[in-house]
């Protein structure tokens, strides 16, 4: 499974937790709520995940970043992103996609 990348060194993060009125304990605690094997985030996790300076942990694993975008109530890609992976910047229109040689179905 593929590692994230916090966007902007957590910054997103945190300001999500501040607003959630969360402290790192109590995001903790609340990803054994929203986890359905019960386990969560440990709060050392947490506090890598959402820390800053040496310790951080800038690649979390995707379930960490999936819980912890649970609790803050925030989408996923708000506040991680997956190297390698890029999202197209145009949707396919209706022109480009087959309609299986009737021009009618359109």
């Amino acid at each position: 499974m593929p590692n994230l990348q916090r966007k902007d060194d957590g910054q997103p993060l945190r300001d999500a937790m501040e607003a959630a009125g969360l402290s790192g304990p109590a995001l903790s605690a609340a990803t054994k709520e929203v986890d359905v094997t019960g386990r969560g985030i440990s709060p050392a996790t947490v506090g890598k995940v959402a820390g800053k300076g040496k310790t951080a942990n800038g690649r979390p694993r995707l379930r960490t970043a999936w819980l912890l975008a649970m609790v803050v109530n925030k989408p996923l890609q708000d506040l991680f992103d997956m190297p390698g992976v890029s999202m197209p910047t145009d949707s396919t229109s209706t022109d480009e996609r087959s309609t299986d040689g009737d021009e009618d179905a359109r």
